[in-house]
């Protein structure tokens, strides 16, 4: 079966307007803004409502009348829990015997501070923290021993 498809049909291109966006001093994580066929298509992670908002007025006031807002409205992570969940994960982990870390969670950024044996324990322990739910990044500060 063969299809004919006009000249005349033509797929409208993406433009990206992500830079824009971020230039306007949005604080959403993982921003990506693009106009296609008239509407702006906004997508990313943010804790407040109102930031979400803005980023739609920011694409009205660009000229766009049609805009879907698609940014996620997340709660904001529970610091202690993650704390304490990334604390257990280090000490059950048994390839991280002999190793000290002291945890700390702000925003579900975490830094973790301490000593390791090898760089091994600390690809190790890195990658535990950062397949931690609620976990956005991984700081570490370690030291081989």
């Amino acid at each position: 079966l063969a299809v004919a498809l006009s000249s005349s049909t033509a797929v409208p291109q993406a433009v990206d307007l992500t830079p824009q966006f971020r230039s306007a001093g949005l604080a959403i994580d993982g921003l990506r803004a693009f106009a296609i066929g008239g509407v702006v298509v906004i997508r990313g992670r943010v804790y407040d409502r109102s930031v979400a908002e803005d980023a739609g007025r920011l694409a009205q006031n660009l000229g766009y009348a049609r805009v879907a807002n698609l940014v996620q409205v997340k709660s904001p992570p529970d610091d202690a829990a993650i704390e304490r969940y990334a604390e257990r994960e280090l000490t059950i982990h048994r390839s991280l015997d002999g190793c000290t870390f002291h945890v700390d969670s702000d925003r579900g950024i975490l830094n973790v501070n301490g000593t390791v044996q090898n760089d091994v324990q600390k690809d190790v322990a890195i990658q535990l923290l950062r397949n931690i739910d609620g976990v956005r990044e991984v700081h570490a500060e370690l030291v081989t021993k």
